[in-house]
């Protein structure tokens, strides 16, 4: 990789792994295509999401191999599992807040980063059952506040993907075969939402 190409990592659980989807299919693999057609030098030097993953899991695990890549621009999207697993939402604003962290002091640029809300699973065909009785749609926008604020306190880009999911409940065809998450159609309407803010955060590069 020359030096002067735009190292980017992905960071974040089955979401960002693309469940269920093919490997250019993941909404990463068609930011960094999307972002090379505006005739940006990016390659997608690792996706180190893990499926079922939590903040915790991100901090033990993927920070580690965040810090060696040394990448140059992000994308983080996590908190999903935190929630299934009843994390509280301060424990999670503890996590996630110690993500931005360990990633800005990797980034030579701090704002070269972009963050995701979580998507409402509930409105898929078996989300529902992930809530084990709580709200789930009222307990992600908390989540969702919560990192939205660490993220404007600490200059980061947020992009609110949580109203698109949210039609995955009229159209069977936004979710996946496993009934929770998105299909590939999905995952290009969040792209389409990602690439005009990373865009306008990379060209200044």
């Amino acid at each position: 990789m020359a030096n002067d190409t735009i190292s980017y990592v992905a960071v974040g659980d089955s979401y960002t792994v693309g469940e269920g989807v093919d490997r250019e299919e993941t909404w990463p693999s068609l930011l960094t295509k999307h972002l090379q057609e505006e005739g940006l030098e990016i390659e997608l030097t690792a996706n180190v999401a893990r499926t079922g993953w939590l903040t915790q899991h991100v901090l033990e695990l993927q920070m580690p191999l965040f810090e060696k890549y040394q990448p140059t621009f992000a994308t983080l999207l996590i908190g999903a599992n935190d929630w299934v697993q009843e994390v509280s939402p301060e424990q999670f604003r503890t996590n996630f807040l110690a993500i931005v962290f360990r990633m800005q002091a990797v980034l030579p640029d701090k704002k070269k980063m972009v963050a995701l809300t979580i998507p409402d699973f509930s409105v898929t065909r078996i989300g529902e059952i992930f809530g084990t009785g709580r709200e789930v749609t009222t307990g992600i926008k908390e989540y969702n506040q919560v990192l939205t604020e660490v993220c404007l306190e600490n200059s980061v880009s947020v992009v609110d993907i949580f109203p698109l999911s949210q039609g995955m409940k009229n159209d069977p065809d936004l979710v996946g075969l496993d009934g929770l998450h998105p299909s590939a159609k999905e995952y290009q309407l969040w792209e389409k939402e990602i690439f005009p803010v990373a865009l306008e955060l990379l060209k200044e590069i």
